[in-house]
């Protein structure tokens, strides 16, 4: 495939509304993927449709009532946090039993979990003796560096 005819199909791709774009011609291939301003792995969170009516915008009397916060209840116990940036599994394999469940008993060194990162899993170790009272993250979800995991009381 010659030059002139790769930049017209770019130029294509660039004008038009399509992402991407694959032409194979002979032995020849060519890709062209258009990058966009918005981050290619971005979550939406959308509102429930019975929670839209309760953020619609009030009436500027009440504004000063609108101002009310929220708190969540921090959970008592403590808290076993995330060593790395991951996928959380909770057990070995799938279709397997989890390493724990609420209401467990885990020891200094039992498995509470496993963290998949960069295809290296790791096996994340209870580092408090005591009753897993709530785990906080659900199996296959990503994870970040800190982010509470278990709750042991």
């Amino acid at each position: 495939m010659d030059l002139r005819k790769l930049k017209t199909l770019i130029d294509l791709v660039a004008e038009s509304d399509i992402a991407e774009l694959e032409v194979t011609e002979g032995e020849s291939k060519v890709r062209i993927v258009k990058s966009s301003a918005m981050p290619q792995n971005q979550m939406v969170m959308m509102q429930p449709q019975g929670m839209q009516a309760q953020y619609a915008p009030a009436a500027p009397a009440a504004a000063p009532a609108a101002a009310a916060v929220v708190v969540a209840a921090e959970p008592t116990g403590y808290i076993v946090k995330s060593p790395m940036v991951g996928t959380f599994y909770r057990s070995s394999a799938p279709g397997s039993a989890a390493f724990v469940e609420v209401g467990s008993t885990v020891k200094e060194g039992d498995t509470l979990c496993i963290i998949e990162a960069m295809k290296l899993l790791n096996e994340i170790d209870s580092d408090k003796a005591g009753v897993v009272t709530q785990i906080l993250v659900e199996n296959g979800q990503p994870v970040e560096f800190g982010q509470p995991l278990f709750v042991i009381g």
